[in-house]
């Protein structure tokens, strides 16, 4: 799933929109959504910004990008700017 959304990336800044769902075994990128969200498991519970911080570092490690959460902070459905490749 990695590679499917690093192809979606064509140009810097890029948007999209994430489903969050945290309090998951491990994080990953699960699926792209019929309304066009990426669904993403989260290793971190809700609480005291963990899975909002899980989430820049799965993106940073995993993908090589770096963001920020544009809207959504505090709600599962978020707005992701990627702005730097690392």
């Amino acid at each position: 799933m990695n590679e499917e959304l690093l192809k979606e990336i064509e140009e810097l800044p890029h948007y999209i929109k994430v489903k969050a769902v945290p309090n998951a075994p491990k994080t990953y990128i699960k699926e792209k959504m019929a309304d066009g969200a990426w669904k993403i498991y989260i290793q971190a519970i809700p609480d005291k910004n963990k899975a909002n911080l899980e989430l820049k570092k799965f993106f940073k490690k995993s993908l090589g990008f770096e963001i920020e959460i544009i809207s959504g902070d505090k709600d599962r459905t978020k707005l992701i700017k990627i702005y730097e490749k690392n």
